[in-house]
């Protein structure tokens, strides 16, 4: 190389600025030239595993065939349209398609580009619902500690403030926050009565609060609270839906129906941004007025963009022909093997006099457990420098703080299995040197 040509982390460094992170003390980032399957390719020429799918987005797998070809095939049939005064083909049967395979009863699709946006949009149905049933004091969310559901100001509302939402506190509106069991949230809408507008959660996994894993039968007995007193429950399965939990939704698991349903990341399968919001048909109907000031104002330029619509097509025929969630299961089960295998304590903690590690839990294609004996929380400082061992040994990692996790898409083999759960235990031996 030209002793005067710049790096692609040397020009990056003069001018992009990355989410999530402190550029004052931070590695230099990983140059990718390319992806395939599960392995990124580095400007160098090392192949990393993406043990992450790449921010819990790449489902399939990258580049998978199918969904390219769908999205360049649309792109020069119908590249863009405004979707408010228009529709076309792929937006209409994408919406028809996912009425077929969620929950029973959400029967309205409201496109949009991200998760975060998937999640206002919902709290604003809900919000405009109650005010349109002169149930304006109806304002105040509930959902669980350590929740996250994204980086705009609703979503932030209704996320723990710790350590992400902070500084906007002052901005945000009132939420609450309880424990993950029954008995928490029955006492916080006791104590809310009437004020309360609905209940939200990331169901079974909340992933950015270090993979935390509820039970189904948690869900059931949610579902059950919130019918009792009429409230909607709203699921975020921006990460959990499409098979990460080992079925198509996390609310299958634990076979309930959420009033409203919000996707996002394995939607397109990764390879494209796009966003649903799935309502049942009351919060459609609430709106309907002859006075064009009641409709729903909420959109953005690229919702149901035609080659995201397209993407989003391919992707689900992979997912239900491949049964990609039992894939995704089976995935997750042999990660979880192997760690048994390598890490002691989690083949017999009663035989380990100091244990490194605790908590290995698994959902699906999800696997995560904590370190031990150091620094707790999302800002743990060892999590920067676990993460640049884990790339040097050849897998994309990304601790929670003390929480190591691995979410790998469908395209990952047997042997990448093991290697993601070696580098793992390297992780566990570096932090307890």
């Amino acid at each position: 190389m030209n002793a005067n040509r710049k790096t692609l982390a040397e020009r990056d460094a003069a001018v992009a600025w990355h989410p999530y992170t402190q550029h004052g003390i931070e590695a230099e980032p990983m140059a990718v030239e390319s992806a395939a399957g599960s392995v990124l390719t580095l400007e160098d020429g090392t192949e990393i595993i993406d043990a992450i799918s790449s921010w819990w987005a790449i489902l399939h797998g990258h580049g998978e065939e199918a969904v390219a070809h769908a999205m360049a095939k649309q792109a020069q049939k119908l590249d863009h349209v405004l979707f408010a005064g228009a529709t076309h083909e792929p937006a209409v049967r994408l919406a028809e398609r996912l009425v077929e395979v969620a929950p029973e009863g959400l029967t309205r699709v409201f496109f949009s580009d991200d998760g975060s946006t998937a999640i206002e949009v919902a709290l604003k149905m809900v919000i405009q619902s109650w005010q349109r049933a002169e149930e304006d004091q109806r304002r105040v969310f509930v959902g669980l500690e350590h929740a996250y559901h994204g980086d705009t100001f609703g979503a932030m509302a209704i996320g723990d403030p710790d350590p992400f939402f902070e500084p906007f506190s002052s901005f945000m509106f009132d939420a609450k926050l309880v424990q993950p069991n029954i008995e928490s949230m029955t006492a916080m809408l006791d104590q809310l009565g009437d004020t309360a507008a609905g209940v939200i959660l990331e169901p079974l996994v909340q992933g950015a609060g270090g993979m935390l894993m509820q039970t189904p039968q948690f869900l059931r007995d949610l579902r059950a609270l919130c019918t009792e007193r009429n409230l909607p429950l709203i699921a975020d399965e921006v990460m959990t839906g499409f098979g990460r939990t080992g079925k198509l939704f996390a609310c299958d698991v634990a076979g309930i129906a959420p009033d409203i349903m919000c996707l996002a990341k394995g939607l397109t399968g990764g390879m494209t941004p796009m966003s649903v919001t799935m309502a049942a048909e009351r919060f459609f109907q609430c709106f309907l007025s002859e006075d064009r000031g009641t409709a729903f104002f909420h959109g953005h330029t690229f919702t149901a963009h035609p080659i995201g619509c397209a993407a989003a097509l391919a992707s689900l025929d992979l997912t239900l022909d491949r049964d990609v969630p039992k894939v995704l299961d089976g995935i997750g089960a042999r990660i979880e093997a192997k760690l048994r295998e390598l890490l002691p304590e989690f083949a017999d903690a009663s035989e380990v006099e100091n244990p490194r590690v605790a908590g290995l839990r698994r959902m699906g294609g999800i696997v995560a457990f904590e370190l031990i004996g150091g620094e707790e929380g999302y800002l743990a400082s060892q999590a920067p420098r676990l993460r640049q061992e884990a790339t040097a040994r050849g897998v994309l990692l990304r601790p929670l703080g003390n929480v190591l996790y691995a979410m790998p898409p469908a395209s990952t083999t047997d042997a990448q299995c093991d290697r993601i759960a070696e580098v793992l235990a390297d992780l566990v031996a570096i932090a307890s040197a």
